[in-house]
């Protein structure tokens, strides 16, 4: 993949920053919809607008980063190719918005967009997991996009998943990838050896952020974007 299109998607995110800086149009969206989260969403009492507007921030940025990453992880392991097609994917969501992003813009679109984007990883990982015992990446943003899809709200959010699902099994229709020897090896070796190495180099949403969930006094489920991750680093 050319980096290139990493440094486009970090300028958009520049600019939508500029523009929010400005208008403060995705911190009004962001106070409207506080009333309305899921009560598993624990905010600080001060500044809970300006908490959440940093969280969605760094969501935002987590996206080149993460391409960046794996495009480093699987072009070093020699297996890139069988990445590309789903990071090629996460890049559109930003620089070819699809069309049910529309009438959105700023940092309310990049939220949207960046959701698509994480999500697609989360099933990406999610089927690989699922198919040969480890994931694509070591990354995950259950919390973090459980988070988000109800800041987006519903319907909508929903719809966001339907999208990004129909991405994934246009991806995954040819599965030969999990029958490549290459990545047989390359799965094969973190398996047993984990992810410390690259975990070391991995961007993560740091988890001293002010938003948190806590599920221990709600009885509505929450898991209708992922399930919640079992073990492991949170992200």
């Amino acid at each position: 993949m050319d980096m290139k299109d990493v440094d486009a998607i970090r300028e958009t995110i520049k600019l939508a920053k500029a523009h929010e800086s400005k208008t403060g149009h995705l911190g009004t969206i962001l106070n409207r919809e506080i009333p309305n989260l899921h009560n598993s969403i624990r905010l600080p009492q001060d500044n809970a607008v300006q908490a959440l507007l940093d969280f969605v921030t760094r969501y935002i940025e987590h996206v080149p980063d993460f391409v960046e990453a794996i495009s480093h992880v699987t072009n070093e392991a020699k297996v890139f190719e069988y990445a590309e097609v789903f990071l090629k994917i996460a890049k559109d969501y930003f620089l070819h918005p699809p069309e049910i992003v529309e009438g959105h813009f700023g940092m309310d679109a990049l939220m949207d967009e960046a959701y698509l984007a994480h999500r697609l990883m989360e099933e990406i990982n999610d089927r690989f997991i699922s198919h040969c015992g480890t994931p694509l990446a070591p990354m995950d943003m259950t919390r973090s996009n459980l988070i988000v899809h109800h800041l987006i709200g519903e319907p909508f959010a929903n719809e966001l998943d339907q999208a990004v699902q129909y991405s994934v099994e246009l991806c995954m229709s040819k599965e030969k990838v999990f029958e490549a020897e290459a990545f047989q090896q390359y799965l094969s070796e973190h398996r047993h050896k984990g992810w410390g190495k690259e975990l070391q180099q991995w961007p993560c949403l740091a988890t001293d952020l002010a938003i948190s969930l806590d599920f221990s006094g709600s009885s509505e489920d929450m898991s209708d974007t992922a399930s919640e991750p079992e073990g492991g680093t949170v992200h």
